[in-house]
């Protein structure tokens, strides 16, 4: 999406269109343009609206948007707010942005969907200052990196070569399957791309030290992260580098975690693992009609801690779609009502409720939850999407069902007879 004055609108969406053409890649991408009123120029001297131009009604416009080949919509004071349209993943700023307005544009970003991983802004002409300025009464902690260095991606990838953890050979293997769109990413392929990262794995354990092997590991992150940042504003002939990010980022997760801090981190760990298994199954499994309302069991049947219970479970959910914007529903309350039930039924869990306060027992809870939430991925995929993906939001739903188990674990209490 393009922020720019309607004049410039209009002119962009007939440029981008011309190139286009010139490339031959109409069938694939087409444009689409979105202002107020009426434009006036030497080629309309009456003036032309937006529906004339694209086709569409101003109403129809943002469903349109939706479909595969709209890739780019430009934008004229418009859509800055309200628009929820969680494809979107690039924004190019060609108009002056601050304060409130900035955060609301900027913020259209913030939606997530399968496949969507990061976002990008490219701004024309705001500072960093002016924008800064306008984000921090949002923030508590709010910071400024130094820009990057373009030649140090360069610089950082011979540094990791010199460690020989990986082979290119490997990677060419890896790269083979990985971008061939004929794979269907079953078991048996992705046995196949981790038998290429595994050797290295077995390469990277055999450093010496300790501290050798964080440097690795923080280089590998760092390489990434910055060429997932500059592939978005300048072109890179080397298709060897994107052969090195796509390996590099699921050899990330199969690296020997260091401590029980970092083994909980593993958010990048599933999202990659699984990362290709979204982009190929699309759609999402349906819950079995007929259980809601019927989960509870008479066990609890006529007691008051039965409804606190189940008010508690609805509580999570409205708890969430008012922070996150979220609109999650009672059904999917029983989604976290069978993972809660699982939770409770482990041995282990159990004793480790018994025995250890609320501050040590998140460490078990935390890893036995992320076990659950996996099993159970394909049962509501938008929760599980939204858990992992979202850092915040997976915080407040650990910190909620950890506190909901915790408490009723330590209130039951075995029969004497």
């Amino acid at each position: 999406m393009r922020l720019v004055l309607k004049n410039f609108a209009k002119r962009y969406f007939e440029e981008c269109n011309r190139y286009i053409t010139e490339k031959g890649y109409g069938q694939n991408i087409k444009v689409l343009v979105a202002f107020s009123g009426k434009v006036i120029d030497d080629n309309y001297p009456d003036g032309v609206t937006e529906p004339q131009m694209t086709g569409f009604s101003e109403k129809e416009l943002p469903k349109v948007f939706s479909r595969d080949e709209y890739k780019i919509l430009i934008v004229a004071d418009k859509y800055q707010t309200g628009f929820d349209q969680p494809l979107l993943h690039t924004l190019y700023v060609d108009k002056p942005l601050s304060g409130v307005k900035a955060v609301q544009t900027l913020s259209r970003l913030n939606r997530i969907t399968t496949g969507k991983e990061d976002t990008f802004v490219l701004d024309f002409v705001n500072d960093r200052e002016t924008i800064l300025a306008s984000f921090q009464p949002y923030y508590e902690i709010t910071s400024v990196s130094e820009e990057p260095e373009p030649n140090h991606l360069y610089d950082l990838k011979a540094k990791l070569d010199e460690r020989q953890v990986y082979v290119t050979s490997e990677i060419d293997a890896f790269a083979k399957i990985y971008f061939n769109p004929t794979t269907q990413m079953t078991v048996k392929a992705q046995a196949q791309l981790y038998a290429y990262i595994d050797p290295a794995v077995d390469r990277y354990k055999a450093i010496e030290t300790e501290e050798e092997k964080e440097e690795f590991k923080k280089s590998l992150r760092t390489w990434t992260n910055l060429y997932s940042f500059l592939a978005q504003i300048m072109p890179f002939r080397e298709a060897e580098f994107e052969k090195f990010y796509a390996y590099a980022k699921l050899l990330q997760t199969k690296l020997p975690k260091r401590d029980l801090s970092e083994s909980m981190k593993l958010v990048d760990e599933v999202a990659m693992e699984y990362y290709r298994l979204q982009k190929i199954r699309e759609g999402s499994i349906d819950l079995i009609t007929g259980e809601s309302g019927e989960l509870d069991g008479l066990s609890e049947a006529g007691l008051k801690r039965a409804k606190e219970e189940k008010a508690a479970l609805s509580e999570i959910i409205d708890v969430l779609n008012e922070r996150f914007g979220t609109e999650f529903e009672e059904a999917d309350r029983l989604f976290f009502e069978h993972i809660e039930a699982e939770l409770m039924e482990d041995t282990t869990l159990q004793t480790q409720a018994k025995v250890n306060e609320m501050d040590t027992f998140k460490y078990a809870f935390e890893e036995m939850f992320i076990d659950k939430l996996i099993e159970r991925m394909d049962q509501n995929q938008e929760i599980f999407e939204k858990i992992l993906g979202d850092q915040s939001f997976g915080s407040l739903v650990k910190e909620l069902m950890m506190k909901k188990v915790y408490t009723k674990l330590n209130e039951t209490a075995p029969l004497s007879v």
